[in-house]
């Protein structure tokens, strides 16, 4: 995967860099509750300073459908970014016209502007080519540091793209890297883990990485669906029983591409979900009564997958093995992730997750910074995953 980077951006003293960023953060009371966004940014911003150029910062927050709603202001963010980085953050009321290009003219070099939301145009959502042009005529280079957003093909990530010289930030760069050591050209032989709960969300992922696996464990609900394909009596468990022929054609495409595919041996089944609640552990293809859910992987699934992780060199992850919110049912999922952890942390295997539910579970073990690379970007992340071309990226490419 060859894209342009900041290594190729020469003689930034004095321009304006345009910048977009992911700063769609969690906020309560016009207050920002998780910082992890911004925190993400600081690297690349911090470098174009460092090279004397001004920072225009474009961003989205919300959905708030091409009109100005004043709760949906990224001006908020403005406090926390200037606490964050240790330098003045200068805000613009909007993201183009004559304010906007004002507002840039009285940052020194070095300086630090957040533009208004890209979202309170309509031109933003359908990459209007006229709303692009406005935002190139803001700056002399754009930088796309905003991975979780490179799957939509907006003005401010694509477009603009194409009307400026365009490179990968510090952020967006690390992301592609990661991604590329997982599933473009990876040390083989290479695992994969898809977790959740519906085999339909996930069925451009699961015939993607069959044939470019070498083995695949499916868990969570999605591996109810597959016994269930397999004549299996689940009982009361989540399944997508209307999937199976589905689930029997993945099963002979992994087949015959040589995936091996690691389905539960034994699972966890209980009568309700809730904390503490009695629990029997069962062969899969075990009775398990109507009233009874698998609700997590056994410890016999969980040993063989990590023999997999232990003679593979790549893992790449998405989704949950279980209800990992609830316990005992996160059982497989925290025992998965540690030995992940371990195996990534001595240098054994490159491990790279993301998807939202896969980096709350591995928060929930506790391996989160054990692992090679987690992306916070949930639909791009499972679009590349799915071997879907991702415009913000693309517009990226040497």
């Amino acid at each position: 995967m060859t894209f342009r980077t900041l290594d190729d951006a020469k003689d930034l003293a004095g321009k304006t860099a345009l910048v977009r960023v992911d700063f769609n953060v969690p906020m309560e009371g016009g207050r920002v509750t998780d910082d992890t966004r911004l925190r993400a940014a600081l690297p690349t911003i911090q470098r174009l300073r460092d090279a004397g150029a001004k920072v225009a910062l474009l961003a989205h927050f919300d959905r708030p459908k091409g009109k100005r709603v004043p709760e949906m202001s990224l001006q908020p963010v403005v406090d926390d970014l200037e606490r964050l980085l240790g330098a003045p953050v200068r805000f613009a009321d909007d993201c183009v016209g004559e304010e906007a290009k004002a507002a840039i003219a009285d940052v020194d070099p070095g300086g630090v502007i957040l533009l208004e939301n890209v979202r309170f145009h309509a031109g933003e959502e359908k990459n209007d080519p006229a709303f692009a042009a406005r935002l190139a005529e803001l700056g002399d280079l754009y930088v796309n540091d905003a991975f979780s957003a490179a799957h939509r093909a907006h003005a401010s990530t694509e477009g603009l793209a194409r009307l400026l010289p365009a490179y990968a930030g510090e952020a967006m760069k690390r992301e592609l890297e990661a991604l590329d050591a997982a599933l473009g050209n990876p040390v083989k032989p290479v695992l994969g883990i898809v977790g959740g709960a519906k085999v339909s969300t996930k069925l451009d992922l699961l015939k993607n990485l069959v044939g470019r696996l070498d083995r695949l464990a499916i868990g969570g609900g999605m591996a109810n669906t597959f016994l269930f394909a397999q004549g299996i009596d689940i009982g009361g468990s989540l399944a997508e029983r209307d999937m199976a022929d589905t689930a029997r054609e993945i099963i002979a495409e992994a087949e015959a591409k040589g995936c091996e595919l690691l389905l539960p041996i034994d699972v966890v089944v209980a009568t309700e979900v809730k904390p503490g609640t009695e629990t029997r552990t069962v062969l899969a293809r075990e009775e398990i009564g109507d009233d009874e859910k698998i609700l997590d992987a056994g410890p016999l699934t969980i040993e063989k997958l990590v023999k997999a992780m232990a003679l593979s060199r790549t893992l790449i992850w998405n989704g949950p093995l279980g209800v990992f919110e609830v316990p005992p049912f996160d059982a497989a999922t925290v025992k998965a992730a540690q030995a992940a952890g371990q195996l990534a942390t001595s240098g054994a295997i490159t491990a790279v997750a993301g998807g939202g539910d896969t980096v709350s579970a591995l928060n929930h073990a506790g391996v989160v910074d054990q692992m090679t690379f987690v992306s916070t970007a949930g639909g791009a992340f499972l679009e590349w995953m799915e071997g879907k071309p991702l415009p913000g990226v693309e517009a990226l490419r040497v």
